[in-house]
């Protein structure tokens, strides 16, 4: 075993998870070359939600980071979570939007997807995996894992059939909450190796402490890599850290060179999180209410942040023992986004109104007619008639429903659809990403505001602009 066992997580869901997704793309680039050297599997860089946090909060083009990034990367893949026909947000895209997002992260020098859908709905993953085996891209399908009644080795063994034969090129177990233990990691990894001839991936969290007994259970049940991350960026809500299984699984730290360049990672992204204290979560123990409560690290943190903003922090019991009662009415959904959002806030307003479902949220009402999905278990009929009154349910593809965008997405942005990437961005962030773009070419090429109004004014044939 090698460094080729490790798809290496730093760039994006170490910091995602323990930072809230604020590292910069100047703060990676000192590290690139040294990754590289490695020549782990995979870098995990972009997606999840370093898309929306790069424009949101960073006023950083995510494009010019996977650009900048595969500039000085070269021989590693790298790699992106794409959450199926979510791509980077939080509702399901039309396909013309799902096939230029992919058709773009491949042009501008992706390599792998790892797609999944919060429902382990394969038909929200048709469209992100025919198109990202179109553009050449190695499609990793991802098994969103949870614990419930219905989440069975022989459920998840049947999702990764039909994950395979939509064409995958690889198998990921993705734990978001850290709730996978030894002996199931080691049942399902066996299972998954003996049916189907693929690679088999693991990817966990350190929040209850099961994750580095659930990567050395994995990889003794022939688990083909493991996701980790560089170690001060490891541990707590992120990923357990690469160098400790380099020193139980190889030979890399008898060579000087890699352990000068361990150590000095070691130092760069320390220096690295002491920039983000003022969002470091700064998670000082594993967390048994992640394990009681069944929630990933992520969602408790939200909740409580939540609860602190409407003076109801002293509610948090309350609350964790209402999120398994929605998940239950709900059909045992996998708490990742946007699920664990959705039935984060729907309890939340249940235990504020001290009356469960007294004020159901919008998203809950889609959920129930079925514009997020299948559920896992068919909701009760008395539920679905109170959540909905009369409305009817939809049995399709939710993306069947949706008209394209794209085009008109790009008339709408007018002078600012200087390229598919920058359309792409409005799609997807709404007058966020419009009011980045504005921001991003007056800055760039000093037009001011009445310049804009007179550009948009005398649109040019084909709505192409030269900027």
């Amino acid at each position: 075993m090698d460094t080729k066992a490790f798809t290496d997580t730093t760039l994006r869901d170490a910091h995602q998870s323990l930072l809230a997704t604020r590292m910069r793309t100047d703060e990676m680039e000192p590290a690139l070359e040294l990754l590289d050297n490695l020549e782990f599997n995979a870098l995990e860089m972009w997606g999840g939600a370093t898309f929306d946090a790069c424009v949101r909060f960073l006023k950083e083009d995510p494009w010019e980071r996977l650009k900048r990034i595969r500039a000085k990367v070269k021989k590693t893949r790298l790699q992106m979570l794409l959450r199926g026909q979510n791509l980077v947000g939080y509702r399901n895209y039309p396909d013309d939007v799902v096939e230029v997002f992919i058709k773009k992260t491949a042009e501008n020098g992706l390599d792998i997807i790892r797609v999944f859908d919060a429902l382990n709905d394969e038909r929200n993953l048709e469209k992100s995996i025919q198109a990202g085996k179109e553009f050449g891209l190695h499609v990793q399908g991802a098994i969103s894992y949870t614990v419930s009644p219905v989440h069975t080795i022989d459920y998840y063994v049947e999702f990764a059939r039909k994950l395979v034969d939509l064409g995958v090129d690889s198998l990921c177990v993705k734990d978001m909450a850290g709730l996978l233990t030894p002996k199931t990691s080691h049942e399902l990894v066996k299972k998954l190796k003996e049916i189907f001839d693929l690679p088999v991936e693991i990817h966990s969290h350190c929040t209850t402490g099961l994750a580095e007994m659930a990567y050395a259970a994995a990889l003794n049940a022939g688990a083909d890599v493991v996701d980790t991350a560089i170690s001060p960026l490891s541990g707590g809500t992120s990923q357990p850290p690469v160098e400790s299984f380099l020193y139980s699984y190889t030979k890399v730290l008898d060579d000087p060179e890699k352990k000068r360049i361990l150590l000095e990672l070691e130092e760069h992204f320390e220096n690295v999180r002491k920039n983000h204290s003022n969002t470091d979560v700064a998670m000082l123990h594993v967390n048994p209410r992640v394990l009681i409560a069944q929630i990933p690290g992520g969602m408790y943190s939200n909740m409580l942040a939540h609860l602190k903003s409407m003076r109801m922090e002293s509610k948090l019991s309350e609350v964790l023992e209402e999120v398994p009662r929605v998940r239950r009415d709900l059909g045992y959904p996998p708490l990742v986004t946007p699920m664990s959002q959705i039935v984060g806030v729907q309890a939340i307003m249940n235990v504020a109104t001290g009356k469960r479902y007294e004020r159901v949220i919008k998203e809950v009402k889609d959920y129930v007619r079925g514009f997020y999905g299948r559920p896992p278990v068919p909701l009760d009929p008395e539920f679905v008639k109170m959540i909905l009154q009369d409305e009817e349910i939809i049995h399709c593809r939710p993306a069947d429903l949706l008209e394209p965008q794209f085009e008109k997405a790009r008339n709408e942005l007018g002078v600012l659809a200087a390229s598919d990437e920058d359309v792409l961005i409005y799609i997807l962030l709404g007058e966020v990403g419009k009011q980045f773009l504005e921001e991003k070419y007056m800055a760039k090429s000093g037009i001011d505001e009445e310049y804009l109004e007179e550009l948009e004014e005398n649109v040019p044939e084909g709505g192409v602009y030269p900027v």
